[in-house]
């Protein structure tokens, strides 16, 4: 049985808004910890003698750990404005989210770069994405009715 995802925002409430925050920041520490992985294959480790895998290691998890806290925090900061917003003004619509949006990039990465234009920039362009995410139906798929089947349901003509 399908839900309807016009429906599905009404299943997401059992969930109290610190839990959510909570869920929003591991989810960011598991993606941020799997990104450092991915950047930290793109440097280059110091070279790793025979039997001594220390430094590469030692590095890898740092920037593991970098990227981890720090899409943890985005996502905790982000998830945390939105459910204030929302219990706030009583409303569910794209301001949360554009909001949370700004001052999770503005707050985290603005801090991170140490820069106030850097801040505005980065708190922008997270408001914008989920604004327009969210005010397209908070969904990145569109579903125009119609079902696909891996296979055709027409009958092919019988041959004599």
């Amino acid at each position: 049985m399908a839900v309807d995802p016009s429906e599905l925002r009404y299943y997401e409430d059992d969930d109290t808004p610190t839990m959510k925050t909570v869920k929003g920041a591991t989810t960011g520490f598991v993606a941020g910890t799997i990104w450092g992985t991915i950047v930290a294959t793109w440097y280059d480790v110091p070279r790793v003698e025979r039997s001594v895998a220390i430094p590469g290691l030692v590095r890898t998890l740092k920037m593991m750990g970098n990227y981890g806290m720090t899409f943890a925090a985005i996502g905790g900061v982000y998830i945390g404005v939105e459910q204030l917003l929302e219990n706030y003004r009583m409303k569910r619509d794209f301001v949360n989210g554009a909001v949370g949006g700004f001052v999770a990039g503005a707050s985290i990465l603005g801090f991170k770069g140490r820069s106030v234009s850097r801040a505005i920039s980065a708190g922008s362009a997270l408001a914008f994405t989920s604004a327009v995410i969210d005010a397209g139906g908070q969904t990145t798929r569109i579903d125009n009715g119609k079902e696909y089947y891996p296979y055709t349901t027409k009958k092919r003509p019988a041959e004599s």
